[in-house]
């Protein structure tokens, strides 16, 4: 009788805060953590039901809890839609969850008792739309602040977001183009973790420096500034949020694209990418005036083409090099080309590691 009771008080604790169980109780002091409290690395805002908003490819926070279970309450704008969050459990990862309709709850489970950290990650990108988180219920939750670590942000397209990477459980071909998403496991964040930096992924699936995929924009640079990377979005991103030590930026796979053969796409015009590239450089030196600018070639690309791709971020990086005489000059990579096997012909889970082991040196040398 005694259990049935500390269950029942437990349960109601979801309905209130700072709710505690019976005295003696196997279920401890059961809290509620509203999202507010929550400090999350990445884009996101509060919306004005006081949910946390979580915007970008890999945007996370983190919370602690004591015993052996806690709860993160969600939702989505959509209330017939699905995305997905992911999470580390005491440094571990774990796995990838699908979030439902206008209300859903991720379970942590913790195999022994005593005090947990959680740390969790929105896994599909801005364009598919936030994912709101409302509360977090447990034993003794509370908020836990990013590691003191130097911040880097990666700027890109969909090898960025890590889109069409990891179809473990929707096939690729099958269900919708989120479904394969699986942001942590992108090479943005690996690096990251290798070489003990907090990081924070600003990209968009098909979106280039001066045209997108198969078309002509609105492109990254020009959808940057909005809180959600949606053009038609008249609410801006608060650059005073984070301070990046290091800005990687990684465009040009989608400027180089043919497109779908339907709508139509002129060739490929250097100058006006080189241009491109370097107004946005300078946009993000305006945000950042102390970071370190790092550019990144594509590891799709192969032959003439990247080639081409090699010699304009040359020419960009002698540009912005000669307009900013007393900053860090640009740090350039070229990627070794690679024949991607995830969906779509993206990189998959294991190639993104392939890439963030090809990128580890270059980081540490940054850092």
């Amino acid at each position: 009788m005694k259990n049935r009771y500390a269950y029942l008080v437990a349960a109601l604790c979801a309905l209130q805060v700072g709710c505690t169980a019976v005295p003696g109780s196997s279920s401890g002091q059961v809290q509620e953590l509203p999202a507010t409290s929550l400090r999350p690395v990445g884009r996101f805002q509060v919306n004005n039901d006081q949910g946390l908003e979580l915007i970008s490819s890999a945007v996370h926070f983190g919370f602690s809890f004591e015993g052996t279970q806690a709860q993160v309450v969600t939702s989505l704008p959509d209330p017939n839609g699905h995305s997905y969050l992911q999470y580390e459990l005491d440094g571990v990862y774990q796995k990838r969850i699908r979030i439902d309709g206008p209300q859903d709850t991720l379970v942590i489970t913790a195999p022994s008792p005593g005090k947990h950290t959680v740390w969790i990650y929105k896994t599909t990108e801005a364009h598919s739309g936030p994912v709101v988180i409302r509360k977090v219920i447990g034993p003794k939750v509370a908020a836990l602040k990013p590691a003191s670590q130097p911040l880097i942000e990666f700027i890109g397209n969909s090898i960025t977001c890590g889109a069409a990477a990891d179809p473990s459980e929707v096939p690729c071909g099958t269900g919708e183009y989120h479904d394969q998403h699986n942001a942590y496991m992108a090479y943005g964040p690996r690096v990251a973790r290798a070489v003990k930096a907090e990081f924070i992924l600003s990209s968009v699936s098909g979106y280039g420096a001066y045209r997108n995929w198969n078309s002509n924009g609105p492109t990254l640079p020009e959808v940057y500034e909005k809180v959600d990377f949606q053009d038609k979005n008249p609410q801006r991103w608060d650059f005073s949020q984070f301070s990046p030590q290091i800005v990687s930026i990684a465009l040009g796979t989608n400027d180089f694209s043919d497109g779908d053969g339907k709508t139509p796409r002129l060739p490929f015009d250097s100058a006006t990418f080189v241009q491109a590239y370097i107004g946005f450089v300078k946009n993000v030196k305006a945000k950042y005036p102390k970071a370190q600018i790092a550019l990144l070639s594509s590891p799709m690309m192969n032959g003439p083409k990247k080639q081409t791709l090699e010699n304009c971020l040359s020419a960009i990086k002698a540009q912005v090099d000669a307009a900013f005489p007393a900053a860090k000059p640009v740090a350039l990579h070229f990627f070794k080309p690679m024949r991607a096997t995830g969906c779509t012909g993206h990189p998959n889970v294991e190639e993104h590691g392939v890439m963030a082991a090809e990128l580890e040196p270059f980081f540490k040398k940054l850092l």
